[in-house]
């Protein structure tokens, strides 16, 4: 039955960003039933699966004789979640990965399907250890997009911006399974005491290597919103990368603050945890239902200066908003390329078109923002990608606009801790492949 659950998420035919997640998360209210290994075991499978895809249909294609795009996706999809159990899972049989793949081809399609379901798999399991790939010598770029399952003109990208070893072993920390990171509320504890906690409820924790509200988990079964100390507001799921870009804007406690893009509320909570509650953060979003998660959140935590507000960030803000903030935060829609070991689907629903519509939509965000700035106040830029037309094209085009904004160089004000994580240009910028957390990029600007 896990298996069913896994081929459901992976059929519907939306793609948009997340949504395998949030049909498993709908899946898993409506069935109750499931035990907690069933559900972990439905999520890798699916996560592995989008993880992988682009290398799972290289390997079918060899072992069909006709057209690849004449397979219905039903099918496809129950070949991909057997091949990833047999090339990726050593736990599972061979054996039992064949047997339940023709067992839901027979299920949901014909005796015929069933058949060609059962040859193919069988052959590509005698001839595992001979799959063949493109040649890294003559085409570089397409083993690359091969074997670690990007897509060509991402693997382009990277090798232009980054040079070709370095886009690789990026490549390569994508597809890692990324660890449970949580950030400490300081609101009601501090790191030690979280970690105590953890302890008492069988969940070992480590301590973050630069966030100083970082923690790693350990030993966790099961949601981690189903622990005792989440429900106390002791912690927030948050990566590490995400944790340090609040620091970056330097909140103080009586700023004003305005989140201009909240989401769910992870920065915003953590800004009003270290101005401890004193102050006033303004938490925009054009999603209600996001706002309210977020206002779940805040009460959660305690971070009663968070107040919500319904409102389009690429719209005239100044327009309804007439007083001046202190600080601003701009963390907006981006091609999250930083974030891909979380979120694999990003690979599958990111075009390359995306990029420039993306950087042209932050610069718009970041021009009508602007405008709330005080004289003296300070606007961070945030992003969680790693190219640079929505980073460094966003921050060159917005400065040459706005003659009364300089850049800050963040290394004359970020503590000790963080100065490793800017470059020469006193950019923040983060990779998983030499940081070991998600890709973030950040830009500081005052206003003269």
């Amino acid at each position: 039955m896990p298996r069913d659950f896994a081929l459901a998420a992976l059929n519907r035919a939306d793609s948009s960003q997340g949504f395998q997640k949030r049909y498993l998360e709908t899946s898993f209210e409506e069935n109750s039933d499931l035990s907690e290994r069933d559900r972990a075991f439905i999520v890798h499978l699916v996560q592995g699966v989008l993880r992988w895809q682009i290398r799972l249909d290289w390997i079918v294609k060899q072992a069909v004789r006709f057209p690849f795009k004449n397979i219905e996706l039903p099918v496809l999809n129950i070949l991909r979640l057997a091949l990833y159990q047999i090339f990726f899972m050593d736990r599972v049989p061979e054996s039992a990965a064949v047997n339940e793949a023709v067992k839901q081809a027979r299920d949901t399609c014909s005796k015929h399907v069933a058949g060609f379901v059962n040859g193919i798999l069988r052959h590509i399991c005698r001839e595992k250890d001979r799959i063949s790939f493109p040649d890294p010598g003559r085409e570089r770029d397409l083993y690359l997009s091969v074997f670690y399952s990007y897509p060509l003109w991402l693997v382009e990208k990277w090798i232009r911006e980054l040079g070709p070893d370095a886009a690789e072993r990026l490549l390569d920390a994508g597809n890692r399974i990324p660890a449970t990171v949580i950030r400490v509320n300081t609101l009601k504890t501090d790191r030690q005491g979280l970690l105590d906690r953890l302890n008492e409820e069988g969940v070992t924790g480590s301590t973050s290597l630069y966030s100083p509200e970082g923690v790693t988990l350990q030993g966790l079964k099961g949601p981690v919103n189903r622990l005792t100390a989440f429900k106390e507001g002791l912690f927030q799921v948050q990566g590490e990368a995400a944790q340090i870009g609040s620091h970056l804007l330097f909140p103080r406690p009586g700023d004003s603050v305005l989140d201009v893009c909240a989401g769910l509320g992870g920065k915003s909570t953590h800004l009003a945890a270290i101005m401890e509650v004193k102050g006033f953060i303004l938490a925009l979003d054009k999603s209600r239902s996001r706002l309210i998660s977020l206002l779940q959140s805040s009460i959660r935590l305690g971070a009663g200066s968070v107040n919500p507000v319904v409102a389009d960030a690429s719209g005239p803000l100044s327009t309804f908003l007439r007083y001046p903030f202190d600080k601003i935060l701009v963390d907006g829609p981006c091609s999250g390329l930083g974030v891909i070991s979380k979120n694999p689907d990003t690979k599958l629903t990111k075009k390359i078109e995306d990029i420039q519509r993306l950087a042209r939509l932050q610069t718009t965000i970041l021009n009508q923002a602007v405008h709330l700035l005080r004289k003296g106040g300070r606007m961070l830029y945030l992003t969680c990608t790693i190219s640079r037309e929505e980073n460094e094209g966003v921050v060159e085009g917005f400065l040459e606009r706005n003659s009364e904004i300089a850049l800050e160089n963040l290394k004359s004000t970020i503590p000790e801790w963080g100065l490793d994580l800017i470059d020469d240009n006193g950019f923040f910028r983060t990779f998983p492949h030499i940081h070991g957390m998600e890709g973030f990029f950040g830009a500081l600007f005052t206003k003269s």
